[in-house]
């Protein structure tokens, strides 16, 4: 059994105007399905993604009225963003220096050209030099050009203070394979450990940064509630088993319309999800018109109106 891949990442604003402002004006995502949290249907959930709305491409946003997050370790503390080529991180510097929201150079990070960015909460973000490998699926609506759109995610870092029981969930439970390491930027003396999933390369990669003494982060805007890895459809009933069967505590089976969901906590406390890549965003609305209307899930659509009038205007 192994996980493909990142599926989705999700994490939390408190202004979902900037927010879509940002990711789609800005960095030119696509916003492909614009819904609430199921579990709290005050707060839209926002997906971003690229044309076709590929797992594996999906930044997600819970839009909740609160605090800045506190940075520190027991947390997902950076999401990667691929690029094809130093030419598009090149081009990317520019644009971002021109908007005011890049925050270094491109630098060489576990052998790939990277540039680190922020978007205006401080959610942190990497385009990351994929060399181009595997498929992309360019926005025709774009404002970036297609040579210089986001391919998709990853890899994804995380900050732990230990790294044992962490690698022992990622080994013997989610079938990763331990790559290599490299120190973490910025802490010298801690190091960074790769893991690969399935095929590998960046978009199936998790880092894993030892920062034993880094406060615990508190959460809130501008960090990161979760993320979630792939699998196949099919191979979904199998994951809710090994779980129960190696006593991981968990969600158990949820569905959550778009895709089926597991959620775990990893011991050092970050939220992990195995998530199905099908039956996919088009399944309530055609792949053309994604994201221009507010779609509930058949068990809400009772409460449209509701639920609406909670809502702010993106």
């Amino acid at each position: 059994m192994q996980l493909t891949g990142i599926h989705h990442l999700t994490a939390v604003t408190a202004d979902a105007r900037e927010n879509h402002a940002f990711y789609t004006g800005t960095l030119g995502l696509r916003l492909v399905k614009k819904t609430v949290n199921q579990d709290d249907v005050s707060a839209y959930h926002l997906f971003y993604a690229d044309g076709l709305a590929s797992p594996g491409s999906d930044l997600t946003f819970f839009d909740w009225p609160v605090g800045r997050e506190r940075r520190g370790t027991r947390s997902i503390s950076r999401t990667g963003l691929r690029v094809a080529g130093e030419a598009s991180l090149a081009w990317w510097r520019q644009r971002l220096a021109d908007a005011g929201v890049v925050r270094g150079d491109i630098v060489l990070r576990d052998g790939r050209a990277t540039l680190d960015v922020e978007d205006r909460e401080g959610q942190r973000l990497s385009l990351i030099d994929d060399g181009g490998s595997g498929e992309a699926h360019a926005w025709a609506d774009s404002p970036v050009p297609a040579e210089h759109q986001i391919r998709g995610l990853g890899p994804i870092t995380i900050s732990v203070p230990d790294l044992a029981p962490t690698d022992a969930v990622l080994t013997a439970v989610m079938n990763m394979t331990p790559a290599r390491d490299y120190e973490t930027p910025g802490h010298p003396g801690s190091q960074t450990h790769v893991y690969a999933m399935g095929e590998g390369g960046a978009a199936a990669e998790l880092h894993v940064a030892v920062e034993p003494g880094l406060p615990v982060a508190a959460p809130g805007a501008g960090g990161v509630h979760h993320v979630a890895f792939r699998v196949p459809d099919a191979a979904y009933q199998d994951w809710a088993e090994r779980l129960r069967r190696m006593r991981v505590p968990s969600s158990g089976p949820v569905d959550r319309y778009y895709f089926r969901s597991l959620y775990f906590r990893e011991p050092n406390g970050i939220l992990f999800e195995i998530a199905t890549d099908g039956p996919g965003f088009a399944v309530d609305e055609p792949l053309e018109t994604l994201g221009r209307t507010l779609a509930l899930p058949p068990f809400l659509e009772s409460r449209r109106r509701e639920i609406e009038a909670g809502l702010a205007p993106l």
